[in-house]
């Protein structure tokens, strides 16, 4: 399950669980593309409720449309990630190393509330 909700004018919540598989990227993809068009300086809270490693074909899909996530991540400053998984914590406090002008900070999932203090700063 992939959901993107629509939270104000620069503002998107994430919610992840299960493996994905190709269909389901690609419609992740073209839905986070859609409603982050708007956004300028935007944050986003990414909850990442059972991660499990995607299918092979939605890896290839993710490769393929690297230009189109590249665009997205400029529209955003700050992501605050939602998870239990330390190794996930650290891959995404190293994203925010690797990507220009967006901070990531990562928090456990029982650390909500921290976690829209930190994008609301």
């Amino acid at each position: 399950m992939f959901k993107v909700i629509q939270k104000g004018t620069n503002r998107l919540d994430i919610e992840m669980s299960g493996k994905l598989n190709a269909e389901e990227i690609k419609i992740a993809i073209s839905e986070l593309v859609s409603k982050s068009a708007h956004i300028e300086n935007g944050k986003m809270l990414y909850d990442v409720i059972d991660f499990r490693l995607p299918s092979l074909g939605a890896i290839a899909i993710e490769f393929s449309v690297l230009p189109s996530v590249f665009g997205l991540l400029r529209k955003f400053d700050r992501t605050a990630v939602l998870t239990d998984k330390t190794w996930l914590k650290k891959l995404s406090e190293l994203e925010g190393i690797l990507y220009p002008g967006l901070k990531i900070k990562a928090f456990n999932r029982d650390q909500r509330d921290e976690a829209e203090a930190w994008l609301a700063t």
